[in-house]
């Protein structure tokens, strides 16, 4: 991987966790950081996921069954953390 796709997967990882947020019903208490790092980690394995079931190919243009699969990896691991975070405050 090139340092532009590096840059790449970031910038797209930080949209992708953002718009995860936004898809999670309610407040989450995490800060943007870690909202960025789940991004980044869900964009990284929804690429994977979609090159595993065959929704990602090459086409110029943004792969829109790509960007869904990562937006919904996002959603799953901002409202996964969020919980966790909101569990562990309430047990103090």
């Amino acid at each position: 991987m090139t340092v532009t796709g590096i840059i790449t997967a970031l910038i797209v990882g930080l949209i992708v966790g953002a718009l995860g947020r936004l898809v999670v019903p309610g407040r989450q208490s995490m800060s943007i950081l870690v909202t960025m790092v789940v991004g980044v980690i869900a964009a990284l394995l929804g690429t994977v996921v979609a090159n595993a079931i065959g929704i990602s190919t090459d086409t110029p243009g943004v792969d829109w069954g790509e960007l869904l699969v990562q937006v919904v990896l996002a959603a799953v691991g901002v409202a996964l953390v969020a919980g966790l975070s909101g569990r562990s405050r309430r047990a103090l």
